[in-house]
């Protein structure tokens, strides 16, 4: 059994909750945890707050490996050299703005010199200044305050367009290229010039981003001075993210093997974050977005209902309900224990995983959150017999759903054709309003359906699109707002397809299920040092940063392909369906799966970080002397914050690919997803068993009658925490949806209206020659010179001869 997983809690219905007394914060009740079988009690629900990033300390230690080190002291050298050699033996803080300002720009200027070894001292020296000039600081909060000061100085003065030019130039470097492509092991060292300039620019963008009450208002005017440039065509004529997905991919082809991967992505995350906003952000463009078109503003804010839910408690493994169930037989409650569920666990799944006691609910009677229980319980046993309170004090729990039920346009229709034939015996297409011959009771179904009808602003740009094809003429030219998401997809639309695969090939090289291969690529070439450890101490260290140095990668590009997702669908929904459907061809969703297949509470409980070793906290204090048993303790956190982030991440990302795709759900179902799911579902928080669960629902009527007779626990708490949509009876599959599969025809018609969206908008040298403007104006169309070839003019007489005087005109039919 995993640790920490499902224990088996105690059940306890609503009515008897509510006697609980309450131990305050997130809604938590003091229980008494029940040992399951295995001696392990039920997990607690986790205290995590999902948001754009972790906290500032978190973010900042993460852009450096444990390997790195030794370079903080190597950047505290270069920097004191040079302010040394040309300021006075003052300390930094002690100096006033001006002076401040006169070294920044000292050393901007030492950035143009020739000699390589010179410019990376001096960049170490402007790594050490946004770093915070930690020698100087007793206190991680005072290198904060020096970092921040610092960064917006170094961004005064121009450093940031002086470090994209280095890092071209360091891109182009094909010396460089070329001596990593033969070397047989890569280490730290190859990567030392690009990994400087790499670790000023993530420091900067994300110190610029992060908001601060006490920020001057000049700081706050740079900030989106800054962010503009970012996001525009500033730099090489395209986004700063579009030069890094290029570095993304030249080292997935294989030519740069030395690129630091790992901050090259922590970086573009950051500025993509930071040009196209975070998911508060988002909420707020698509609640401008639904105005502008004059749609009903949302029936909810998604993020604040998430926030407010409860985890439920996984479903018990068949272990524990066996133990269960002899304890109520020697309670002689035999008559009570359903014969048809029991039965259940016994036969065989078809879509069951290899490891039958993961894979099955508990019946009826087992579960602490998801239905009252239908006898009482000898509760003196285990815990003592609550305290009466007043009404007061007593728990309330909101009823009903959390979600307001959504419909779709065409669920009306289909719900319209199904009643008149039915009742009339005709049709009459996609007619919503006419209910002529209905009973009154379809009229009340139809109010229903339509006081709950939903329209997306998806469905509200795909019926432009269609406009705009259909009626090029007269819909005349579209107006394309040049916002920071519209500049970054123009800037890799030309090469999306290569950006996917290489961004998906990293992550499967950085998934822990992945078994290391031959032919797979190498992600650790700014995490192995250039000697390999010779200790048992040193091995663990080593082991700990890779494993660190992997998750990190996985959090980032979960990070980057969901915000790109989220973004592109409320810019243009078929801007999120190219890159969609090219995530789809590069087999991202059994990837997902793949990643989700192993023990996922040991991959969200993991302790791989040594916290004394990460910065700012390892620059300020005495490092104490590392152990093996110091390194094995880890700390107390419950989780770690990374590995929950990206597992929420990539399972959105999957319901992203998945939702209204019926091809696609049909590949959760043959890639078996359900018993991998089902597992995930044993990590106690809200938001990610809410995917889980949705990811679920949409593929439940394929699973047959016999899978959900057997998880009607999962089916529960489908139920409660999901969104209804009416006239959906995903629990039944007697649908029409469950039609043949023909993956190939869904996405072929996809891809023929994304690609004319794509050369209306995005190719003008294809554009219709039917709608280019024609001269048709006499005078100039005879009044132009036109050059006749040679061998016409040699022969005018015998065309002349031929073509009109030998030829008899009608005239009275030409006149008709």
């Amino acid at each position: 059994m995993e640790v920490g997983g499902n224990g088996g809690g105690l059940p306890v219905n609503n009515k008897q909750r509510a006697m609980l007394p309450n131990k305050g914060g997130r809604g938590e009740f003091p229980r008494t945890p029940r040992k399951d079988s295995e001696g392990l009690s039920e997990s607690p629900d986790l205290e995590f707050e999902y948001s754009d990033t972790d906290k500032w300390a978190a973010e900042l230690s993460e852009l450096y490996s444990y390997t790195e080190g030794p370079e903080f002291a190597l950047n505290r050298k270069c920097f004191e050299e040079e302010f040394r050699a040309h300021v006075s033996d003052k300390k930094w803080t002690d100096l006033d703005a001006a002076q401040h300002r006169a070294h920044a720009m000292r050393l901007l200027d030492g950035l143009e010199v020739i000699g390589r070894e010179k410019r990376l001292k001096v960049a170490r020296a402007i790594l050490y200044m946004a770093q915070g000039a930690f020698a100087d600081c007793s206190c991680e909060a005072e290198v904060q305050y020096w970092m921040r000061y610092n960064i917006f100085l170094l961004l005064d003065v121009g450093t940031f367009s002086a470090l994209v030019e280095l890092l071209n130039m360091e891109i182009d470097n094909s010396a460089a290229c070329s001596s990593a492509v033969r070397k047989p092991a890569i280490s730290l060292a190859d990567s030392t010039d690009l990994r400087v300039l790499l670790n000023i620019m993530y420091l900067m963008v994300e110190t610029i981003q992060q908001d601060d009450p006490a920020d001057k208002p000049e700081w706050k005017i740079m900030k989106e001075t800054f962010k503009a440039e970012l996001g525009s065509p500033l730099f090489n004529n395209e986004p700063i993210s579009v030069m890094l997905f290029g570095m993304v991919t030249k080292f997935c082809s294989g030519h740069a093997p030395h690129f630091p991967m790992k901050k090259v992505l922590l970086l573009l995350w950051k500025s993509i974050l930071f040009t196209l906003g975070g998911f508060e952000q988002l909420q707020s463009i698509k609640v401008c977005k639904r105005e502008e078109l004059g749609l009903p503003p949302l029936p909810e804010d998604s993020i604040r209902v998430i926030r407010s839910m409860r985890a439920a408690s996984p479903p018990a493994s068949a272990s524990d309900l066996i133990e269960q169930q002899q304890k109520r037989a020697r309670r002689e409650h035999k008559a009570l224990i359903k014969q048809d569920n029991l039965d259940a666990f016994n036969e065989k799944d078809p879509y069951k995983a290899d490891d039958s006691r993961e894979d099955e609910d508990d019946n009826d009677d087992n579960d602490n959150s998801l239905e009252p229980e239908t006898f009482p319980l000898e509760r003196d046993e285990v815990m003592p017999p609550p305290i009466p309170h007043p009404p007061s004090e007593r728990v309330s729990f909101p009823k009903g759903l959390p979600w307001a039920p959504k419909v779709r346009e065409k669920d009306i229709e289909n719900f319209l054709e199904s009643s008149r034939s039915k009742f009339i015996g005709y049709t009459l297409g996609s007619d919503t309003d006419t209910v002529v011959g209905l009973p009154r009771p379809i009229h009340e179904s139809i109010k229903t359906l339509k006081q709950h009808k939903y329209i997306s602003v998806a469905e509200v740009q795909m019926a432009k699109e269609e406009e705009y094809q259909k009626t090029p003429l007269s819909v005349g030219e579209e107006e394309v707002e040049m916002c920071a998401t519209e500049l970054l997809y123009q800037g890799i639309l030309p090469s999306l397809p290569q950006y996917m695969i290489a961004l998906l090939k990293i992550l499967l090289a950085a998934a822990p299920t992945s078994k290391a291969k031959t032919d797979s690529i190498n992600i650790l070439a700014d995490v192995l040092p250039e000697e390999m450890p010779t200790t048992v101490l040193q091995s663990m260290k080593l082991g700990v940063d890779v494993n660190r140095h992997k998750e990190i990668i996985v959090k980032a590009i979960s990070a980057i392909l969901l915000l790109l997702l989220k973004h592109f669908k409320l810019n243009h929904v078929y801007q999120f369906e190219y890159m969609a459907q090219h995530l789809v061809f590069a087999n991202c969703i059994p990837l997902i799966l793949k990643f989700f297949n192993q023990n996922i509470m040991s991959y969200i409980t993991a302790k791989n970080s040594i916290s004394v070793l990460d910065f700012p906290y390892c620059v300020v204090h005495e490092l104490p002397e590392l152990t093996a048993e110091s390194l094995e303790a880890g700390d107390n956190t419950q989780f770690c914050w990374r590995n929950l982030f990206s597992c929420i991440n990539l399972l959105r990302i999957l319901n992203k690919l998945t939702k209204w795709k019926h091809s696609r759900t049909m590949m959760l179902v043959v890639f078996k997803s359900a018993p991998i799911l089902k597992r995930a579902l044993k990590v106690k928080q809200a938001m990610m068993q809410l995917y889980v669960l949705k990811l679920l629902k949409v593929q439940t009527k394929y699973l047959g009658r016999q899978w959900r007779k057997s998880n009607m626990k999962t089916m529960s708490a489908i139920y409660q925490k999901v969104r209804h949509r009416l006239n959906d009876d995903w629990a039944y599959g007697n649908d029409l949806d469950a039609r043949p599969w023909d993956f190939q025809a869904e996405e072929c018609a996809l891809r023929a209206s994304i690609e004319r969206f794509n050369s209306r908008r995005y190719d003008k040298s294809h554009s219709n020659p039917d709608f280019l403007p024609v001269d048709n104006c006499l005078q100039s169309v005879l009044g132009q010179r036109v050059d006749l070839p040679e061998d016409f003019q040699m022969n005018y007489d015998l065309w002349l001869e031929r073509e009109v005087f030998s030829k008899p005109i009608s005239w009275e039919e030409l006149l008709q």
